[in-house]
């Protein structure tokens, strides 16, 4: 079951990943955006990690308000949700 969540969270980060890097490439290229909705949606579902490694590689969405704030916000739930899980795991 964790070697389960362990690649799920691989993926969905990589896939997040991706996302910001095809939304940087689209803006810089005035072609279509993938939506914030989105993007947020990609985070929330586990890829926090991913969403926070492109906006500070990539330079993307780091001034973006609510954007930034929003993902703050899952960042933190998902530290305070996977301490929590390591907790148990004691």
């Amino acid at each position: 079951m964790l070697a389960s969540l362990l690649l799920y969270l691989a993926v969905v980060n990589l896939a997040t990943f991706a996302a910001f890097a095809f939304d940087k490439r689209a803006a810089a290229r005035g072609d279509w955006r993938i939506p914030e909705r989105r993007l947020l949606s990609l985070a929330a579902a586990g890829g926090g990690p991913g969403a926070a490694a492109a906006q500070r590689l990539l330079r993307h969405k780091t001034r973006k308000e609510p954007f930034a704030s929003r993902l703050r916000l899952i960042l933190a739930v998902q530290a305070i949700a996977a301490g929590f899980g390591l907790w148990l795991l004691r």
